[in-house]
């Protein structure tokens, strides 16, 4: 199959779930993270409803697995939260209406099937809330198979120095970047290991997200002696595929070892590195499994690399 029309589906929907969060954002003080995050929330709910929207449309029997719901929205005194997030909504899909969008909200409620898309409406909720990294990530999924993957970063600078840009692959046809603005796609590869100017390492800037004692001493065992790029949200596989670094390490934090990563956070950005010519696996080599649940439940940790140092940073951390 082409999926060309999944394809541009998702790549409408992410391009319209990006304006939305960045309206939002402009709206958002400088000191929202220690206070009020409710538009955060009005942000999230928004992005979500726009793309389940879009996809219910063009594909009314598929399944949406995302992370929000509106039960808390139907709530009497959360008239007024549901009214601003249709206002955002209604600047983008004119005369909608709070319990439409309460209702597009609410497709996203499925749950994994042979063909199911997944969503995560804002990835990185705290670069969101500090003006820096986020993303809204699209999946679409066959057999466990991640076919389609569109990942709207638009606080991400581009190759041309503009700031947005859109990953988008299809499984087989390989990746492509293009300004969220608009303009012609190019061609995603991932770097050579002998390009020492990117040969370096990303993870998160949350030290709860991974082992950052062990994620560094890794990237040290195969070479890697720059210090890390800490970056939010999934706009780290979009780092890793445009060849700006050869690795993201994201291994299971000590204070929480059991933790199990969710669908939406990685199936998207996964087949954008893997079209890019990179791999993604756990951190024990095995496929990232988006077949059984919303939780990764047979993975532990996330290794994204270039292919080329993957066998040598799994066998790394087998030592480790």
């Amino acid at each position: 199959m082409s999926y060309s029309t999944e394809t541009q589906v998702a790549i409408a929907a992410a391009i319209q779930a990006a304006q939305l969060c960045q309206a939002v954002r402009r709206a958002i003080p400088e000191a929202m993270e220690k206070t009020d995050k409710s538009p955060v929330t009005v942000a999230d709910y928004g992005s979500q409803a726009i793309i389940c929207r879009a996809i219910a449309q063009s594909f009314p029997s598929d399944a949406i697995v995302g992370e929000e719901d509106a039960a808390e929205l139907r709530r009497p005194e959360m008239a007024d939260t549901l009214q601003k997030i249709t206002s955002y909504v209604g600047a983008l899909i004119p005369d909608a209406t709070p319990e439409q969008v309460a209702g597009w909200i609410d497709r996203g409620n499925g749950t994994v099937a042979p063909r199911y898309w997944t969503l995560d409406p804002i990835d990185g909720t705290k670069g969101f809330l500090r003006q820096d990294q986020y993303a809204v990530a699209i999946a679409l999924v066959e057999q466990g198979e991640v076919k389609v993957g569109v990942l709207a970063c638009p606080a991400l600078p581009g190759p041309g120095g503009e700031t947005g840009v859109l990953y988008v692959a299809v499984r087989g046809q390989g990746a492509t970047q293009v300004p969220l603005k608009g303009g012609n796609p190019t061609p995603l590869k991932v770097v050579s290991s002998e390009d020492v100017a990117h040969f370096r390492f990303v993870e998160s800037v949350e030290s709860s997200h991974g082992d950052r004692s062990r994620q560094e001493a890794v990237a040290q065992a195969v070479g890697i002696t720059t210090e890390s790029m800490r970056i939010d949200s999934q706009a780290k596989y979009g780092i890793v595929a445009s060849g700006q670094a050869v690795l993201y390490l994201r291994l299971p934090s000590p204070k929480s070892p059991d933790y199990r990563e969710n669908i939406w956070d990685h199936a998207a950005g996964a087949i954008v590195v893997e079209e890019a010519g990179g791999k993604v696996t756990d951190m024990y080599g095995k496929p990232l499994d988006f077949g059984t649940g919303t939780k990764m439940v047979d993975n532990r940790g996330v290794v994204v690399s270039n292919g080329a140092i993957h066998d040598q940073v799994i066998g790394v951390l087998a030592q480790s």
